[in-house]
């Protein structure tokens, strides 16, 4: 399911897969363009880097990894319909393989954020080792989400719409081109609720502040991946006899 998601998205292109690299890079030369040298925003004090695009792609990141899951899991159901009408086929692992694909593509961008971090930053410290222990927790938190809107737009056509304007909403609270520190104080605490907000800052701070993980966040992202991901997966498994009948 994996490699079919992965080369499906490029049947025919002549660049294939080289794509998932070029679309990050094209949108991190954008947001640079603007908020830097239209906007004049510089890296936040207390960064290992003056770098405002170091700054923005390790940021990024998880982001782009967290919005591809759940965005393509809100249809895949419904995309995938021939599969759960016509076998027995697991449909849980649609949302999974969608990740999986979408990890291939964020490995790929992280290495690239890896290599500039190491070129053009300070150097890198042994702190990134601990990047997988975000990504599996990113990943229960996505699939998890993914599971509860793909369930739901099966029933309720109107779920992928509305998933794509949460996100656009939901990104505008995740900090990206700033850090929590530069949000007014009372809204601060919808970065603090915000599993997302944990993961970006801990992604600059593994690769560019180099200091140890914030172990109360890593604990509230736990928690929420974890709780997602358990009613997720309840969810799915409540509506999931009546996928094939409304399908």
């Amino acid at each position: 399911m994996v490699r079919r998601d992965f080369t499906r998205r490029f049947v025919g292109s002549s660049v294939g897969w080289l794509w998932m690299i070029v679309h990050p890079l094209v949108l991190l030369a954008s947001w640079t363009f603007v908020f830097h040298y239209c906007l004049g925003m510089r890296v936040p004090p207390g960064q290992r880097t003056g770098n405002y695009t170091l700054f923005l792609f390790c940021g990024q990141l998880p982001w782009l990894l967290f919005q591809d899951t759940v965005a393509r899991s809100s249809t895949c159901l419904v995309e995938n319909s021939n599969l759960i009408t016509k076998t027995l086929f697991p449909s849980e692992m649609i949302p999974v393989s969608i990740f999986l694909s979408s990890l291939v593509n964020h490995l790929m961008t992280l290495v690239l954020a890896l290599v500039a971090v190491a070129i053009w930053g300070e150097g890198l410290s042994g702190w990134p080792i601990l990047l997988p222990a975000y990504i599996l927790l990113l990943g229960l938190f996505s699939i998890g989400l993914g599971w509860i809107v793909a369930s739901l737009q099966v029933f309720l056509r109107d779920t992928s719409q509305f998933t794509l304007v949460a996100l656009t909403l939901w990104f505008w609270v995740t900090p990206i081109f700033i850090t929590v520190e530069q949000v007014p104080a009372r809204f601060r605490f919808l970065m603090h609720l915000n599993p997302l907000s944990t993961a970006v800052t801990s992604y600059r701070d593994l690769l560019l502040v180099s200091k140890a993980p914030n172990w109360q966040e890593l604990a509230w992202m736990s928690l929420a991946a974890g709780t997602v991901f358990l009613l997720g997966g309840l969810l799915f498994r409540q509506l999931k006899p009546g996928f094939a009948d409304v399908l």
